[in-house]
C-alpha cells in the first residue's frame, strides 16, 4: 500500500510538471511578440501613390438604395473631428467629385454622451470643432451644427431638407452611434456609408470576431500595416475643385455655444493644459516625439509621467490620427531607442485598435459583466461576490478621493483635477474599487461612471477596456485566487512600492491640486508635467506667423559663417527660434544651407543638427 501510494504520488508529480512545462510552453508562445518590418512599412509607404484604401469603408444600405436628390454630399463627422488626415472626409469628397456637387460636413450635437456633458468633454470638443468649421470654409466644404434633438432624428431630417446624395460617416463602435446611424440607414434615403477613420487597420478588416487578447490581434494588424500605414492625400487638393457650398453655409456661434456648455458642465471644468484642436494636437505630437519619447521605456512609472506621448484626448476626439504619429514614429524609430519606438506603436495601434475589436464585436454589454466572453472570469466573480470586503466605500466617499488609502486617493484626485490619469495607476485604482464596493456590478458600474465623468479620455472604447480589463479580467488570464478578486489579477499597496516611488507620486498629485486650485498654467497643472510652448499652447487656431525672410537671411549668414564660429552660432541659435511651417521650409530651401553645418566640430554641429530633426518632424507631421 505504501509502494502503490508513492508510486501514485510520484505520477502525479510528474503529470503535474508535464502540465506546468505545458502551460509555460503556451504562456511564452502567447506572449512572444512579432515585430514590425519597418524597413518594408516605410518603403512601401514611400513608394504608394497615396489613395483611398477600400477596405476601409463599408456600406450600411443596400445596393438598392437610390442617390438622394441634387444635393451635397455630406460627411457626417463624429468620432474624427479633424480636417487632415481623415480617411472618411477624403472618401466623401471622392463622392462629391463623382456626382460634381458640393460636401458639407455635419456634426449632430447630442445633448447627453454616455450620460455627461461637462465642460471639461463639451468644451474641448467644440472648441476642436470650431477650428474644423473654419478650415473647411477655407477649403470650400460647408458645415452645419445640428443642436435641436437627438442625431438619430437630427441628421435623418438634415438629409431629407436639402435632398442630400450620399452620406459618409465615421466608425463608433459605442452603442450610441450605432443607434444613431441604423436610424438613418433605417430611413433609406440616400446611400450611407461608414468609414473607420479612427483605426489604421480598419476594425472590420482586422479581425471577425472578438479577439482573446493583443496576442491573437498583433500579429494580424502586423500583417497589414505595409498595405496600410500609408501617407495620407491631401484634403486640400481634394476639396479644391468641388463646387461651392451651399448648404452649411451659414455663420455658427461658437463662442456662444461654448459659453452655454461650460456654465451648464461647470461641476467639472475644463482643464489649463489640455488645448483642443488640430494644431494643438500636433504640437503634443512633436513635443513628445523631440523631447520624451526617448523616456517611453518608463513609461509604467507613475513618478516620471513625462515618459507619456500624453496624446490621448487628441487621439480620442479625433483631433489627430494615430496614423499621422505612427507615420512620424516610422520617420525618425532609427534616432530613438528602439524599444521606445515599438513600446509606443504597441500601445497606440495594437492596444488602442484591440480595445475597438472588443467594443465593435460586443456591442451590447462592453460595458456590463457579461461582456466578459470567458466563463471563468464571470464565475469566478460570482464565487467570490459575497466575500468580507476589507473596506467598503460608498461612491462618494470615492470620488472625494477619502479613501485610508493615499496612494488611490492622489490617483482619484489626479483624474478629477488633471483630467488624466497615469496608465499604470488606473489599473490599481480599478482594482481596488472592486476590492472596496459591495459586488463586481457595483464595482464595474462605479468604475466607469468615474471614468467617463472625469478623464478627458474617457467614454471611449479605450476606458471602457480598461477598466473592464482591470475588474472583469476582459484580454488577461486566470491567476492566482484569492479572495473577492477570485482569479481575477491581483495588486496591492506593496507592490507598488516595489515599482516605484510613492512619495514622489503623491507628492506631484498634491503640487497638481493646488496648483489647479490656483488657477496656475504651468506644467504642473499637468498630469504628465509637460507644457507646450508658442500659440498652440492657447489653443490658437492659427500657427505662429513664419517670418520667411529672417529664416533665409539666418540661415544664410549661419552657412557663410563657417569660419566665423561665433556669427555661425549666433545665426544659428536664432534660427532655432524661429517658427516655421511645411511651406516656408519647403519654398526657402533652408535645410540645405544648414545641413552642411551638421557636419561641423562641437556645438556648431549639435545645434545644426538639432534644427533639421525639428525641420524634418514639422515636414513629416504636417503631410
Amino acid at each position: 500500500m505504501h509502494t502503490a501510494a508513492r508510486h501514485i504520488r510520484a505520477v502525479s508529480i510528474l503529470i503535474g510538471a508535464r502540465r506546468h512545462h505545458v502551460r509555460t510552453a503556451v504562456r511564452t508562445f502567447g506572449t512572444a511578440r512579432t515585430q514590425i518590418d519597418w524597413e518594408l512599412v516605410m518603403s512601401s509607404t514611400k513608394t504608394k501613390k497615396p489613395a483611398f484604401d477600400e477596405r476601409r469603408a463599408r456600406k450600411l444600405t443596400d445596393s438598392k438604395t437610390k442617390t438622394g436628390a441634387n444635393g451635397p454630399v455630406v460627411y457626417w463627422m463624429n468620432r474624427d473631428q479633424r480636417f487632415a488626415d481623415n480617411w472618411a472626409l477624403l472618401r466623401a469628397a471622392e463622392h462629391a467629385q463623382r456626382l460634381n456637387t458640393s460636401l458639407c460636413i455635419v456634426f449632430a450635437l447630442a445633448e447627453s454622451y454616455c450620460g455627461f456633458a461637462t465642460a471639461r468633454h463639451r468644451c474641448f470638443m467644440l472648441e476642436g470643432l470650431k477650428q474644423v468649421a473654419d478650415t473647411a470654409a477655407k477649403n470650400n466644404v460647408g458645415f452645419a451644427y445640428l443642436t435641436d434633438g437627438d442625431p438619430s432624428a437630427t441628421v435623418p431630417n438634415f438629409v431629407k431638407t436639402h435632398g442630400v446624395q450620399h452620406v459618409v460617416c465615421d466608425m463608433n463602435p459605442m452603442r450610441e452611434g450605432r443607434a444613431w446611424r441604423k436610424a438613418l440607414a433605417d430611413a433609406k434615403m440616400c446611400p450611407l456609408e461608414e468609414v473607420d477613420a479612427h483605426n489604421i487597420v480598419p476594425v472590420w478588416t482586422a479581425s471577425n470576431k472578438v479577439e482573446v487578447g493583443a496576442r491573437t490581434l498583433r500579429a494580424k494588424i502586423h500583417r497589414l500595416l505595409p498595405e496600410l500605414l500609408t501617407e495620407f492625400p491631401s484634403a486640400e487638393e481634394a476639396t479644391a475643385n468641388l463646387p461651392s457650398p451651399t448648404v452649411g453655409t451659414d455663420p455658427i456661434n461658437w463662442d456662444a455655444a461654448i459659453a452655454r456648455a461650460r456654465e451648464r458642465g461647470s461641476a467639472v471644468p475644463e482643464l489649463a493644459w489640455a488645448k483642443p484642436g488640430e494644431v494643438a494636437a500636433k504640437a503634443v505630437l512633436n513635443d513628445f516625439l523631440a523631447n520624451r519619447l526617448r523616456l517611453y521605456e518608463k513609461r509604467n512609472d507613475p513618478a516620471a509621467p513625462k515618459a507619456l506621448s500624453g496624446l490621448s484626448p487628441w487621439l480620442r476626439y479625433g483631433h489627430i490620427s494615430a496614423q499621422r504619429a505612427a507615420l512620424a514614429i516610422g520617420e525618425i524609430r532609427k534616432k530613438v531607442p528602439k524599444e521606445a519606438a515599438d513600446g509606443f506603436i504597441e500601445e497606440m495601434v495594437v492596444r488602442r485598435e484591440l480595445a475597438d475589436n472588443f467594443v465593435f464585436y460586443t456591442p451590447e454589454n462592453y460595458d456590463q459583466l457579461s461582456g466578459q466572453k470567458y466563463d471563468w472570469a464571470r464565475e469566478t466573480l460570482q464565487l467570490h461576490a459575497g466575500d468580507p470586503r476589507p473596506h467598503v466605500y460608498t461612491r462618494e466617499k470615492l470620488e472625494a478621493g477619502k479613501t485610508h488609502d493615499e496612494l488611490w486617493n492622489a490617483a482619484q484626485l489626479e483624474l478629477v483635477h488633471g483630467g488624466k490619469m497615469h496608465g499604470f495607476m488606473r489599473m490599481y485604482w480599478a482594482k481596488k474599487i472592486l476590492e472596496w464596493t459591495a459586488s463586481p456590478e457595483e464595482a464595474l458600474a462605479t468604475g466607469i461612471y468615474l471614468n467617463d465623468k472625469y478623464s478627458l479620455d474617457g467614454r471611449d472604447p479605450n476606458g471602457y477596456v480598461g477598466v473592464m480589463w482591470s475588474i472583469v479580467g476582459v484580454h488577461d488570464q486566470g491567476w492566482k485566487e484569492r479572495e473577492v478578486f477570485g482569479k481575477i489579477r491581483y495588486m496591492n499597496y506593496d507592490g507598488c512600492k516595489r515599482k516605484f516611488s510613492i512619495p514622489a507620486y503623491v507628492s506631484r498629485v498634491n503640487n497638481l491640486v493646488r496648483a489647479v486650485k490656483a488657477k496656475d498654467a504651468s506644467a504642473t497643472c499637468n498630469p504628465g508635467g509637460w507644457k507646450l510652448n508658442g500659440s498652440a499652447a492657447v489653443g490658437a487656431s492659427t500657427t505662429p506667423k513664419v517670418d520667411r525672410d529672417a529664416l533665409l537671411r539666418l540661415a544664410t549668414t549661419a552657412s557663410k559663417s563657417n569660419q566665423e564660429p561665433e556669427r555661425c552660432l549666433d545665426a544659428l541659435k536664432a534660427l532655432q527660434k524661429l517658427p516655421v511651417d511645411k511651406e516656408s521650409l519647403v519654398a526657402s530651401g533652408v535645410g540645405k544651407l544648414v545641413k552642411p553645418l551638421t557636419k561641423s566640430d562641437g556645438e556648431i554641429a549639435e545645434v545644426a543638427k538639432s534644427i533639421v530633426e525639428s525641420w524634418k518632424r514639422v515636414i513629416v507631421v504636417s503631410r
